[in-house]
């Protein structure tokens, strides 16, 4: 007897069983890396006012105002870039971002005119990072992560300061010793080297290779959404008739205003104007990013645990804190009251971000990532303010004291504005941090 084949069924395809480690860490992982790399860009700004003041006569205030629209399109183009993201995919937007990256950075190289170096490192290098963000590292996360969040959010913020520890060293001994060209040139071709990295190993979606995201359940990828410029103004226009949008809005300016804008903008020649020299001056900035990793890191793994209203709350009165002092600690070496500054203020440096993520997300759902975009925006105009401010101060009264208190004070205010934001139920998909109190217990 003839035994026939049974019939072949079609079956629906199914997702496949997730490897022993999950696909989300390898993405992850890359998107680390990629922000690493992208990190050199923000290494450079605070140490080319000197060079750029000495060579072409150009005032503190003008240079200052170069990197002020850096700053300020760095923030303005988030929400879009995540919208566009939403359209195009993460690995097209960021691959474009690095190649326009590098584009700016080297043709500063052949300027000789102010107008130059805002077109060229304000405009083209501030729209480039403004599309590697932070709302990079918010859509990364909410696709690929259903667990451990906070703690993902708090790594790959990190990277950026890992990219600071990485290149701010060998910059400023560039800037020292062959000048700002070279260092403009390393800049470019670091960017450029990452893009092979994002476009061959990161994935858009975990659907894509037929995964859950870690700790959820699968979901077919949903389809690209079109008007990526009008979503984002529609998430805005939202966003914006809530209370909890304006608190992180303005915390998250204070934020940009006291970190990026101040800090990382005129560290090394407010140092230097009392004779540190900038290679030590830039040592200290990179040793701010070694203890911005542990940080930041821990600020996401509380995040999972407790409540983020309060943990901005603290974060942001002990930086207030710091700032008030450091007047005091400068000089022209480095002594131990000058080294604890530095471990404090860069733990502290960054670990506002991820309990920000946490809240956008609590309060606006699937458009979070888009909601942070626009907060970003904030913190970059705030450090766009204070890039310009900083430099025209100097200008002005000789010394960036003024600046320090200014900011210390601003600090306190966004302590205090921090415990005004309130818990919201969370929307449908939210995830509420495992040990957080839930709204209205």
């Amino acid at each position: 007897m003839t035994q026939t084949a049974p019939a072949s069924t079609a079956t629906p395809r199914t997702p496949r069983r997730p490897r022993r480690v999950h696909r989300a860490w390898s993405v992850a992982a890359v998107s680390f890396v990629t922000i690493i790399g992208a990190a050199a860009f923000a290494s450079l700004p605070g140490l080319l006012i000197e060079p750029l003041h000495e060579e072409f006569d150009w005032s503190r205030g003008t240079i200052g105002f170069a990197v002020s629209v850096n700053l300020a399109l760095y923030g303005l183009t988030a929400p879009f870039a995540a919208a566009l993201m939403d359209r195009f995919g993460v690995r097209r937007v960021v691959a474009l971002a690095l190649l326009v990256i590098a584009a700016g950075s080297v043709a500063t190289v052949w300027m000789t005119a102010a107008w130059q170096l805002v077109l060229f490192w304000g405009v083209l290098v501030g729209l480039g990072s403004g599309s590697m963000a932070l709302a990079f590292a918010a859509t990364v996360t909410n696709r690929w992560f259903t667990s451990r969040r906070g703690l993902v959010t708090g790594i790959l913020t990190a990277a950026g300061a890992s990219g600071q520890l990485v290149f701010l060293p060998l910059l400023s001994w560039l800037v020292e010793h062959h000048g700002w060209r070279p260092a403009a040139v390393t800049v470019s071709l670091t960017a450029l080297a990452v893009v092979p990295f994002v476009w061959l190993l990161l994935r858009d979606h975990p659907a894509d290779v037929g995964l859950a995201p870690y700790g959820g359940t699968y979901a077919p990828k949903p389809a690209p959404v079109p008007g990526a410029a009008r979503r984002a103004v529609t998430v805005l226009s939202k966003a914006a008739r809530t209370g909890p949008f304006w608190l992180l809005a303005g915390t998250f300016a204070i934020c940009g205003a006291s970190t990026n804008g101040l800090v990382k903008t005129h560290f090394v020649p407010a140092a230097h104007d009392h004779g540190m020299p900038v290679t030590a001056a830039a040592g200290l900035l990179a040793v701010i990013g070694v203890f911005d990793v542990v940080g930041t890191v821990a600020s996401g793994w509380f995040t999972d645990r407790f409540e983020a209203r309060r943990l901005l709350a603290v974060y942001y009165a002990l930086r207030g804190v710091s700032l008030l002092f450091l007047p005091m600690l400068l000089a022209p070496s480095v002594h131990p009251p000058m080294i604890f500054f530095i471990v404090f203020y860069g733990l502290d440096w960054v670990a506002t971000v991820p309990p920000t993520i946490a809240l956008c997300r609590e309060h606006y759902g699937e458009d979070g990532a888009i909601v942070f975009g626009w907060v970003l925006a904030s913190h970059q105009v705030g450090a766009a303010a204070v890039a310009f401010l900083g430099g025209l101060a100097r200008d002005v009264f000789g010394s960036y004291d003024v600046v320090w208190y200014a900011s210390g004070a601003l600090c306190a205010m966004a302590a205090l504005m921090s415990m005004v934001i309130r818990r919201r139920p969370a929307p449908a998909g939210a995830v509420v941090p495992a040990g957080a109190q839930k709204p209205g217990a």
